[in-house]
């Protein structure tokens, strides 16, 4: 299956992944979101692109969500894709995370490099900004990245 990249609205994307997505629900928002669809143009993938809210230095993204409907070598198309826009819009650094369970192939086909193992967390919800259990707490974590 040949795949291309399409252009995507935020809500297209955030319904996408509350579809497809294996452990966590659409972002709240996002500086821009990329797609990935097949040669008749269903579309296979998504990526959410988002501000970092641990790093804070005006020059670091974060790719909140991916999701696929499980189409080969979609997922790390995405993320070169991501990578490739945020470099484009002058930022020198993307992150993500993966979850222990998680291999990170994707992530490695895509010149991603693993920076720290994250321990588990008790929860996601902070007093500024409460939030639902949605089992991907006390999951360690591995954290990737991108950078120039």
């Amino acid at each position: 299956m040949k795949l291309h990249l399409v252009p995507i609205r935020f809500r297209d994307a955030a319904a996408f992944v509350a579809m497809w997505h294996r452990h966590n629900l659409p972002p709240v928002g996002c500086k821009f979101c990329t797609a990935v669809a097949d040669e008749e143009g269903v579309l296979r993938g998504v990526a959410i692109i988002g501000p970092c809210p641990h790093v804070r230095n005006g020059q670091t993204l974060e790719v909140n969500r991916t999701a696929t409907d499980g189409t080969p070598n979609a997922n790390s198309m995405l993320y070169a894709a991501a990578w490739r826009a945020t470099k484009a819009l002058g930022y020198t650094r993307l992150i993500t995370y993966t979850q222990a369970d998680e291999t990170g192939a994707s992530l490695r086909a895509a010149g991603w490099r693993v920076v720290a193992q994250r321990p588990a967390r008790p929860g996601w919800s902070v007093p500024s900004r409460p939030r639902k259990a949605n089992g991907s707490e006390h999951m360690p974590r591995t954290l990737w990245e991108a950078a120039s």
